[in-house]
């Protein structure tokens, strides 16, 4: 099974000074082309072992700061990350033949920020929020649904759902972040910025063989 790129490529004079320019270039272009859920990227992270793990999540937010994702604190992910906060996303685009993957360090967001957007959240993604203590064991698929059903009697629409304690958000800091363009001979475009080890603020570019 292969596939043939033919996009056009991407050079180093094509790029914007800073990757949070860059992504949002992309991001853009990937909307607009129509991609499903274009948001979604896989967060990779490994525990104090080195044992890693990889799930999907959903970007909820990014800025100079970095790219925001919000978890139950509990879960796999979250342990993993407490312990060992060095952190991969990766946004495989396919449709387009591009990939970012963004390498760094995960700090929780402040509990403003992350009541701020729990409110933006739907009623029934709220009490999900509450319902499932993610990654724990649960007996049955009925005693998950029961626990949503108490809490949807609890807080019925319209009703304020406060965020739970133990969920919030990820902010993960980029120390590089690579775009990668798919070509023709699999000799594909990957062009990576990297945090000068200088004064951490500034950005240099390198392209890297495919």
């Amino acid at each position: 099974m292969r596939a043939h790129y033919r996009d056009a490529g991407l050079d180093e004079s094509d790029l914007a000074p800073d990757p949070f320019a860059q992504f949002a270039r992309w991001f853009a272009q990937v909307r607009a082309a129509g991609l499903h859920e274009p948001n979604a990227m896989i967060c990779s992270t490994a525990d104090e072992d080195g044992r890693p793990s990889s799930r999907t999540v959903l970007l909820k937010k990014y800025d100079e700061r970095g790219f925001v994702f919000f978890t139950n604190y509990g879960s796999r992910k979250g342990r993993e990350l407490d312990a060992n906060p060095r952190v991969s996303l990766l946004f495989p685009w396919h449709g387009i033949a591009r990939q970012v993957i963004v390498s760094g360090t995960a700090e929780r967001t402040g509990r403003d920020e992350t009541a701020a957007y729990f409110r933006t959240r739907p009623h029934g993604s709220q009490l999900g929020a509450w319902a499932s203590e993610q990654s724990s064991r649960v007996a049955s698929r009925e005693e998950l649904d029961g626990m949503f059903a108490r809490l949807a009697e609890r807080y019925p629409e319209g009703e304020d759902v406060p965020a739970p304690a133990q969920w919030g958000g990820y902010r993960v800091r980029p120390e590089t972040v690579e775009f990668w363009q798919g070509r023709e001979n699999r000799l594909h475009d990957r062009l990576r910025y990297s945090r000068r080890r200088t004064d951490g603020d500034g950005w240099c570019i390198e392209r890297l063989c495919p």
